[in-house]
């Protein structure tokens, strides 16, 4: 039997590219690990794990077009056996359980040293989960604590101008006079996860303002203002 290491494929996905080339540098120092792709967006991370197969995709969250958790849940429909690190500056609950039960194999935070990520890498390709010891304890406290998982983040591309399920809910609740910390509260994320969701709601709709976005997706019917 041999002893030597077997290849680990990769494909990178991220929509920054200082970000994708910092990580390939430093990953192509092991001769185990070979970069056989890189992706921009979800989208094109989907059309690439279909074109190449690779045995690990590195993933971002946050990406235009498609998200990463879309981006994961659709690979792992089609193609079970590639595995799915998530590589990513957000460890809010919503991500972090959306990921898990969209199918990712691995969630680790970009603040991990590089011997942390490879390690991961490593430990996914071999069939095991890797988490950031953040991610291990809000797994088990979420399942001490008897709570149900929190919602999960979906993408709905296909109506509401692109606007995912969540940023279309947090777009109701602006409607009906709700500031971003009372937003939070009841969604159970933090203010700057709000102010996150809202600056993509106004990148998407074309708008500057709390107020413009209402507007439109009243005009559009989408919502209704005020409280129920």
């Amino acid at each position: 039997m041999s002893n030597v290491s077997r290849e680990i494929r990769l494909i990178l996905a991220d929509d920054h590219a200082v970000v994708r080339s910092g990580t390939r540098e430093l990953l192509e120092q092991q001769p185990d690990l070979k970069i056989v792709g890189e992706a921009s967006d979800g989208e094109e991370a989907v059309q690439l794990a279909e074109e190449l197969r690779p045995d690990v995709l590195v993933m971002d969250v946050r990406m235009p077009r498609v998200n990463g958790i879309e981006a994961t849940r659709r690979i792992k429909a089609d193609h079970p056996e590639i595995r799915i690190l998530v590589l990513t500056a957000h460890d809010d609950d919503e991500y972090v359980f959306a990921l898990l039960q969209a199918g990712a194999n691995g969630y680790l935070l970009k603040t991990a040293e590089i011997d942390e990520l490879v390690r991961a890498i490593r430990t996914v390709a071999a069939g095991q989960p890797a988490l950031a010891p953040e991610v291990t304890g809000k797994v088990m406290q979420q399942f001490t604590s008897g709570k149900s998982l929190p919602e999960v983040v979906t993408e709905n591309t296909d109506s509401y101008d692109g606007l995912t399920d969540r940023e279309l809910g947090i777009l109701q609740l602006v409607g009906q006079g709700m500031s971003n910390k009372q937003i939070g509260k009841q969604l159970f994320i933090s203010d700057r996860t709000v102010q996150a969701h809202l600056s993509n709601i106004f990148s998407k709709l074309g708008v500057n303002s709390r107020t413009e976005a209402v507007m439109h997706a009243v005009r559009k019917g989408w919502i209704t203002t005020g409280s129920e």
